[in-house]
């Protein structure tokens, strides 16, 4: 009797804690200001299968580094330059009021819209080195690919270049030290970001940085959503390759990308790297040159707010003409798809361009009820139907155009680091609308969506968990 009084005792008592724990865990996604969508998800998941949901929350929910944020260097020390231009829109007045760098002159901006040509590109930049080498990727192949950059980063190393190499740890679990022995014996540093298991004080199952930069003697950089493998660029073409695209620039704008890369390599590797230096420009010194202005931008839980997404939800407010985008994975949340469907009934040029079937079948998914709502607005919906489109490209009338990391979902948005370049030129604007001009002839239009009972449930299912994942 007294066996099952005692067993009664402890049940209740663990059954009790189990309930006050729910409930801060609740009031504490509540008071994290959280998407509606999101808190939402997160409170069913705790409220209805508590085993399940409170580990996962720990796993996946935290969405901000506040604690570890203060051990993180600030993404940005900016240094009182002429270089700053006078601030002449609400979309940088929105950047500059996060802390965000200012508007930068740029010297020479060369998209890359092929794997083939930016392979080549980024094997030359880096045969180039003189000092060092940064370089940050979310994948690192286990192929040709993968392995000849690690093989011309090793060369420079033992050249005496400093090269160091940030890893995603999620992004790159497969990688063994075997593919970058040859890197690390010639005196090359690499290190692997927020380590996915719970063994080490810095860790996260959710939080990814999936930025991709090069940076070379501060000269040159590469941006963009090219990751370093088969499936994004290489020395031969690929039918199965994905169409993407990288930005390698000179000019000012490096050093606000070296400054990120300094950050998350001082958080991951508590090592210091030297402060980077502006480029003079070569007005300055050679004669007369036409600027472009670029912005670079980087979001993720590392910065205080969602800067990334307030800027464009400014941008899509500001149109007057067109919002053209290209994503991957479209998986707005309500504020955005709100303005893009006012915006398309106000007779704004809404256009997107997708890949008909993503390498992300819940995204697919997921998709569906905002393209609904988008197609009933007026807005123009294309399926690329040749392949996997991993660009990521958003232009904004004739004032803004967006390319870099970013991806227009909620993981982007809230919760990975990402990098993005804010292009204010107008002959860069043109390039950029010019090759999406091109892809949208040769993608289809859709005027509707399969609309069967089971479609309908499954987009709902993933709409349901697209803020979890």
């Amino acid at each position: 009797m007294r066996t099952l009084i005692y067993q009664l005792v402890v049940e209740h008592f663990f059954t009790v804690i189990g309930f006050l724990f729910a409930v801060f865990l609740i009031l504490k996604i509540i008071s994290e200001h959280r998407r509606p969508g999101g808190a939402i998800s997160w409170v069913i998941a705790i409220l209805f299968a508590p085993y399940i949901g409170v580990p996962l929350y720990f796993i996946l929910g935290e969405r901000k580094i506040s604690k570890r944020i203060n051990r993180k260097e600030p993404l940005y020390t900016i240094p009182v330059t002429k270089t700053e231009q006078p601030i002449k829109n609400s979309i940088e007045r929105v950047l500059l009021s996060a802390g965000m760098p200012p508007i930068r002159r740029t010297y020479s901006v060369k998209f890359s819209f092929d794997g083939v040509e930016a392979y080549n590109k980024l094997i030359e930049i880096i045969k180039e080195a003189k000092e060092y080498i940064y370089c940050t990727t979310f994948i690192l192949g286990k192929d040709k690919t993968g392995i000849n950059i690690i093989n011309a980063l090793a060369e420079k190393a033992c050249q005496g270049v400093k090269v160091c190499l940030l890893l995603d740890s999620l992004g790159c679990l497969t990688v063994t030290q075997k593919i970058l022995a040859p890197l690390v014996q010639s005196g090359g540093e690499v290190g692997f970001f927020l380590p996915v298991l719970p063994f080490r004080r810095k860790w996260s199952a959710n939080l990814r940085n999936h930025r991709k930069i090069v940076i070379v003697d501060g000269n040159i950089a590469m941006i963009g959503g090219m990751n370093l493998s088969d499936n994004f660029m290489g020395p031969m073409p690929s039918s199965k390759r994905f169409l993407d695209n990288a930005v390698f620039l000179r000019g000012e704008a490096i050093y606000d990308i070296e400054q990120v890369f300094r950050s998350d390599w001082y958080f991951t590797t508590e090592k210091e790297l030297p402060e980077p230096k502006i480029e003079c420009f070569p007005s300055e010194k050679e004669g007369s040159i036409l600027p472009g202005l670029v912005q670079v931008v980087a979001s993720g839980p590392d910065v205080s707010e969602d800067i990334l997404y307030d800027a464009l939800l400014t941008a899509c407010m500001e149109a007057r003409e067109r919002i053209w985008i290209v994503t991957p994975y479209f998986v707005p949340d309500e504020p955005i798809l709100k303005a893009l469907n006012l915006q398309a009934r106000a007779g704004v040029d809404v256009s997107l361009v997708l890949p008909k079937r993503s390498n992300h079948l819940t995204a697919d998914f997921a998709r569906g009820p905002a393209l609904r709502e988008l197609l009933k607005s007026g807005a123009h919906i294309w399926f690329y139907e040749k392949g996997m489109v991993h660009s990521k490209l958003l232009i904004f009338d004739r004032f803004l155009a967006v390319t870099g990391s970013p991806n227009l979902d909620i993981r982007s948005m809230y919760l990975n680091f990402e990098i993005a370049l804010f292009h204010y030129s107008p002959n860069e604007i043109d390039a950029i609308a010019g090759w999406t001009y091109q892809l949208m002839n040769n993608s289809k239009k859709v005027s509707a969506l399969p609309d069967k009972s089971v479609q309908i449930w499954l987009e709902n299912l993933s709409l349901l968990i697209a803020p979890l994942i």
